[in-house]
C-alpha cells in the first residue's frame, strides 16, 4: 500500500507527464475527448485508501461508518472483479445522552480524499462529460434503501457548498447495477440544505461521494452498498454492460425528484 508521501510525488509525476505530453503533441489543438473516463476505482487497497469517511459520531451521534475491501468472490465475479468496496455500518437517529436536543443524528458518508501534488490540488474537469455513472450493489436493511445520495464538491468560491442528488437503485436483491446521472441535474446545497439561489455548477470536480441521509427520512438500520468504480461519460456510453435494468434519469421520471 502506497504511503501519503509516495502518492503525492506519484499525482506530481502524472501531472509533469501529462502536461509535457499535451505539449509535444500539441494536443491543445485536437478535439477534446468525449470517451468514458474512471475517476476512481475500487478493486485494489490503494483504490479504497483514496477515500475519508465520516459520520454523526464524529459530533456526538451512535451512527458508525466503514469503507474496506471486499475480496468476496461470490460478490465480485459477477463482474469480474478480484475486489471492490463496501461502504457499510448502523445507521441510528438517536445521539450520545449529552447532545440530546443540541444536535441531529442520522447520517454516514465517504468521499475521495484532497489529491495535492507539487502543481497544486487534482481535479477533476468533466466540461466534455454529461453523465456521472457509478456501479454500485445495494444491500442493507431495505429501510436504509432511500436514503442515499451522491454529493460533489467543486471548486466554486463557497467551501460549503455540495452538489447532490438522490440516488435511486432499480435492484434490492444485492446483485451489481449501473446508475447514470446527469450532471445537470445536481443541486446546490450548504450546510445540508437546499439554496435557495441555484447556480450552474462548475466543471471542475474536487470530489466524488456517496451519504447515507438516514435523519432526513427517520431511516435507521444497517446499511452496505458495495461501489466497483465512478466514471464520466456521455450519452452515447449511458448503457450497461451487466444483466439488468441500468437506471439512468433519462429513462425514469422519478429521477427529477431530489
Amino acid at each position: 500500500m502506497q504511503s501519503v508521501q509516495s502518492q503525492y510525488w506519484a499525482r506530481t509525476r502524472k501531472q509533469l507527464f501529462d502536461g509535457i505530453n499535451n505539449i509535444v503533441r500539441m494536443s491543445g489543438a485536437d478535439q477534446p475527448s468525449r470517451a468514458p473516463r474512471t475517476l476512481f476505482s475500487f478493486n485494489t487497497p490503494e483504490g479504497v485508501q483514496m477515500m475519508a469517511t465520516g459520520s454523526d459520531r464524529d459530533i456526538g451521534g451512535n451512527s458508525t461508518v466503514h469503507f474496506d475491501l471486499d475480496t468476496t468472490p461470490k460478490v465480485n465475479e459477477p463482474i469480474g472483479k478480484p475486489a471492490t468496496a463496501r461502504f457499510w455500518g448502523n445507521m441510528r437517529l438517536d445521539v450520545q445522552p449529552k447532545y440530546q436536543g443540541r444536535i441531529r443524528g442520522g447520517y454516514a458518508a465517504f468521499r475521495n480524499k484532497r489529491r495535492m501534488s507539487l502543481f497544486g490540488e487534482m481535479l477533476e474537469d468533466i466540461e466534455f462529460h454529461e453523465y456521472l455513472a457509478l456501479r454500485v450493489r445495494l444491500g442493507g436493511d431495505p429501510s436504509t434503501h432511500n436514503a442515499y445520495f451522491v454529493n460533489l464538491q467543486t471548486n466554486g468560491p463557497i467551501s460549503t457548498d455540495l452538489w447532490q442528488h438522490r440516488l435511486f437503485f432499480k435492484r434490492t436483491d444485492n446483485r451489481w447495477e449501473d446508475i447514470f446521472i446527469p450532471f445537470r441535474n445536481f443541486v446546490r446545497t450548504n450546510n445540508g440544505e437546499l439554496s435557495e439561489i441555484q447556480l450552474e455548477m462548475s466543471n471542475k470536480l474536487r470530489s466524488v461521494g456517496i451519504s447515507v441521509l438516514g435523519g432526513n427520512s427517520g431511516s435507521a438500520g444497517a446499511y452496505e452498498l458495495g461501489i466497483d468504480s465512478i466514471r464520466v461519460v456521455n450519452e452515447e456510453d449511458a448503457k450497461s454492460d451487466l444483466n439488468g435494468p441500468a437506471q439512468s434519469e433519462k429513462m425514469d421520471e422519478k429521477w427529477n425528484d431530489l
